[in-house]
């Protein structure tokens, strides 16, 4: 189980400022769950922004932590490519994956993450499959369901009595959300978010035990999506996620572990950014009562402090990319097959692009301006679907409770990659 952890804030500044730059691994993801990330990249932004890391538990690799090289990276997927993963590849966890996997009679998947690890032409084909999905148009007129069941969750959430936000609130209203777009079983929609967690944990965090018991959840998940896939080719099309796959041209003969690839993008997309921006914005307004006395007195700044959140949350702190070629950024040369790592959580503090980057300020002049869906062909295919639920659960929030008080330090995720937060004690003293 997790646990949070007290850390000495100043002395974890001081030594990021004393360790040498070639001892630096911005990737540590015990400072990622005990928020003591910071320092260390507010230092390579200013002494090293193209850093290289030459040995770590993911092997030698290139830190990117300034906006302008981020947006560099991002927008050049012919030199930089994505088909060997999207993030930070742990060595030991793949050489433990493969052991467990042998054991079990198994073999390791061949296909990606879906689209998102995919370059041209087959990224643009597979993603335009779903995304009448996440359309505009769908988008609205699945946004009265999720309001609905918005209430409802808050509804029921207990008075006066501490309770973690984010297993009854954000866990819940991104599961109901992720269930409509899936057209999954609404009674099982949990599994969603236990899928999810089983895929990006490590055993001895979240709700992972041990490889075995991650993989084993992991087949449940594929053998779900499995069966799905069959029932729709053989029902009519729907709006669905899985109906647009079975039915369109491009995709409905895909390989099983493409498909599966795309099922695992979806569910990690659909899950972790709403949900730790939902915590996260809980935790920002405690932090800050100002700029929670501002949102109570102007309810129109919701949509502003939304993106705020997520600029200042960053809910996906990195994607990663390879080199196709050598290649020079930020007068570093970076050779053909190193691993490239976009630091969107640092390029979302950068000074030179943001003013007072570390502060939560909901009414932002450019609120929209920040890192955290990406750029270029990449760029988050459901960001607006982020975004409503959002809205929405803040909307209803507002007209029910006239403060959310958190009452304890949330416990971390211990991931380089998911920042997020794995439980939040909160007290609602009263309904409005």
């Amino acid at each position: 189980m997790n646990i949070a952890v007290k850390v000495d804030a100043n002395a974890e500044a001081a030594t990021a400022e004393a360790t040498p730059l070639e001892q630096i691994n911005p990737a540590s993801a015990i400072r990622f769950q005990n928020d003591t990330i910071w320092p260390y990249f507010a230092r390579l932004r200013r002494e090293d922004p193209v850093h290289f890391t030459p040995e770590s538990e993911f092997g030698p690799y290139w830190s990117i932590t300034r906006w302008e090289d981020i947006l560099r990276v991002d927008t050049d997927h012919e030199a930089f490519s994505s088909a060997d993963g999207i993030g930070l590849p742990n060595l030991d966890a793949m050489k433990e994956q493969q052991k467990v996997l042998a054991a079990m009679g198994r073999e390791p998947r061949k296909g990606g993450a879906g689209f998102i690890t995919m370059d041209e032409p087959n990224h643009s084909v597979q993603r335009k499959a779903v995304s009448p999905t996440v359309a505009p148009g769908n988008i609205a007129q699945m946004a009265p369901l999720v309001r609905q069941r918005a209430g409802e969750i808050l509804d029921g959430l207990p008075i006066g009595v501490e309770f973690d936000w984010v297993d009854l609130v954000s866990k819940e209203l991104t599961a109901m959300t992720l269930a409509t777009l899936f057209d999954f079983p609404f009674e099982d929609r949990r599994k969603l978010t236990h899928w999810s967690d089983m895929i990006t944990n490590m055993p001895g965090h979240g709700p992972v035990t041990s490889w075995p018991q991650k993989f084993e959840a992991i087949m449940e998940c594929f053998g779900t999506f499995d069966k799905l896939r069959e029932e729709r080719i053989d029902a009519e099309p729907s709006i669905d996620l899985i109906s647009m796959l079975a039915h369109n041209p491009a995709t409905r003969d895909m390989p099983r572990d493409e498909y599966q690839g795309n099922v695992v993008l979806l569910i990690i997309g659909g899950n972790d950014t709403t949900r730790n921006t939902i915590s996260g914005s809980v935790y920002g307004l405690n932090k800050n009562p100002d700029q929670y006395d501002k949102l109570r007195a102007n309810p129109e700044l919701i949509s502003s402090m939304v993106s705020e959140t997520i600029r200042w949350q960053t809910p996906l702190a990195h994607m990663s990319r390879v080199a196709t070629r050598d290649v020079e950024v930020g007068g570093k040369l970076i050779k053909q097959g190193q691993r490239v790592v976009m630091w969107y959580i640092s390029g979302n503090r950068d000074e030179a692009k943001i003013d007072n980057p570390n502060a939560y300020i909901i009414d932002r002049v450019r609120p929209r301006e920040h890192l955290s869906f990406g750029f270029g062909i990449h760029r988050c295919v459901g960001n607006r679907v982020a975004e409503m639920q959002l809205t929405i659960i803040w909307e209803e929030i507002l007209k029910r409770f006239p403060v959310i008080n958190l009452v304890g330090e949330p416990t971390r995720t211990y991931s380089a990659f998911v920042h997020g937060y794995e439980s939040m004690p909160v007290i609602i003293p009263a309904r409005a």
